[in-house]
C-alpha cells in the first residue's frame, strides 16, 4: 500500500494580507509566518505539504481542476467565497479529495452572512475560531482519514 501523505493547503481571496486584518479574529501573523507554521505541523505529522493562494475565484477553480493525482487530502481556507462561491463548491466536488475547511475565526460569533457555508457539506470536517491551531487539527483529521 502506497503512503498518502500528500496535502495541498490552498488560500483564497485576502488571505495574503493576513497581518494587516483585525487582529482579534486573524491572529496578526503574516501569512508567510502561517504558511511556514503549517509546514512544519506538516512536516512532524509526516505530511508533504504544497500551497497555493489566489484572489482571484477562476484561479481558485481552476487550481481543483488540477489536483487529480497531485494531492491525497486538502485543507482549504477559501476567505469569503466561503459563504457564497457554489463554484469553488462544485470544484471541490469533482475532485473527489478528502478536504478540510478551515477558518481562523469563529465565524458562528461574527456577522451572519459569514455563517453560511456552501462547502462545509462536502467537507470531511470544519474548523474554525482556532487560529493558526486550527490547521494543526486539520492536518491531524486528514492525516487519520488518509491512514484509515
Amino acid at each position: 500500500m502506497s503512503v498518502r501523505n500528500r496535502i495541498e493547503v490552498m488560500h483564497g481571496v485576502n488571505l495574503d494580507q493576513l497581518a494587516r486584518r483585525d487582529p482579534a479574529h486573524y491572529s496578526g501573523m503574516s501569512f508567510e509566518a502561517l504558511e511556514r507554521g503549517i509546514a512544519a505541523v506538516a512536516d512532524e505529522l509526516g505530511l508533504s505539504t504544497r500551497f497555493f493562494h489566489t484572489n482571484h475565484e477562476g484561479d481558485f477553480v481552476e487550481h481543483l481542476h488540477r489536483l487529480e493525482g497531485m494531492t491525497d487530502g486538502i485543507v482549504l481556507n477559501p476567505g469569503a467565497w466561503t459563504h457564497y462561491s457554489y463554484a469553488i463548491r462544485d470544484a471541490l466536488e469533482l475532485t473527489g479529495i478528502p478536504a478540510v475547511e478551515v477558518h481562523l475565526s469563529d465565524l458562528e460569533a461574527r456577522e451572519p452572512w459569514r455563517r453560511q457555508s456552501v462547502i462545509a457539506e462536502i467537507c470531511i470536517a470544519r474548523i474554525q475560531g482556532k487560529g493558526p491551531d486550527g490547521y494543526r487539527e486539520a492536518l491531524e483529521r486528514l492525516r487519520k482519514e488518509l491512514a484509515a
